[in-house]
């Protein structure tokens, strides 16, 4: 089994416990759980092969993934009230999910089209919208609204694989070094809060002082 493969799994699975995590902080039965793992750990790959025109999408190709998640969202049924902090473990499990799947979106990008720009655009879009997915779904607060730093740790990581794949580095070095960096990033904005710096817009009239 290549790495990419083991890539591959290890994203859904990480991405399918942040949903199930998010189905515990709303005390769902076990169906929810089930729902918002298999969603979330889907979300982002079911897009970038619609995207690609990859069809079937991957996990009706193999069904392991549903499997996989659906073990994720019991396992974390019976063990989340255990966990003293459930959403701080959710955004870390979120933070290594989004460091590995960011390369292997990359990689089925790049073996898709050739494209540099479309594997990056790829393997962004795989590593962040499971997560966008699972807040919306979730009704918590979307982790793109946040202040650290996240789409952007998700395009370093899926950059950096792709460029050093194009330079001819091995597969192994240049999947390593893209998850690295990926996690470096958004780890080091979790843990020290990095931001962008913003820029002090006025804030927008409320639709209400629009009818008056």
């Amino acid at each position: 089994m290549s790495l990419l493969i083991y890539l591959d799994y290890a994203g859904v699975a990480l991405f399918a416990a942040t949903g199930a995590l998010s189905a515990s902080r709303k005390q769902l039965d076990i169906i929810g759980f089930l729902f918002l793992a298999t969603i979330t750990g889907t979300g982002g790959g079911t897009l970038r092969d619609i995207v690609l025109g990859r069809l079937p999408v991957f996990w009706v190709l193999n069904p392991l993934y549903i499997v996989i998640c659906c073990a994720i969202g019991v396992l974390v049924f019976f063990t989340a009230p255990l966990i003293e902090s459930r959403y701080r473990l959710l955004i870390w499990l979120d933070a290594i999910g989004l460091s590995a799947y960011c390369v292997m979106g990359a990689a089925k990008g790049l073996a898709a089209t050739g494209s540099v720009t479309i594997a990056i655009v790829t393997g962004t879009m795989t590593a962040t919208l499971g997560g966008v997915l699972r807040d919306l779904v979730a009704n918590e607060p979307s982790v793109l609204l946040r202040p650290e730093i996240y789409i952007t740790a998700a395009l370093i990581g899926a950059s950096i694989f792709t460029l050093a794949t194009t330079f001819g580095l091995s597969l192994s070095l240049a999947s390593a070094g893209g998850t690295m960096a990926a996690f470096l990033v958004r780890g080091g904005a979790i843990y020290y809060g990095w931001t962008f710096p913003t820029r002090g817009h006025k804030p927008g009239r409320d639709p209400k002082d629009l009818l008056n």
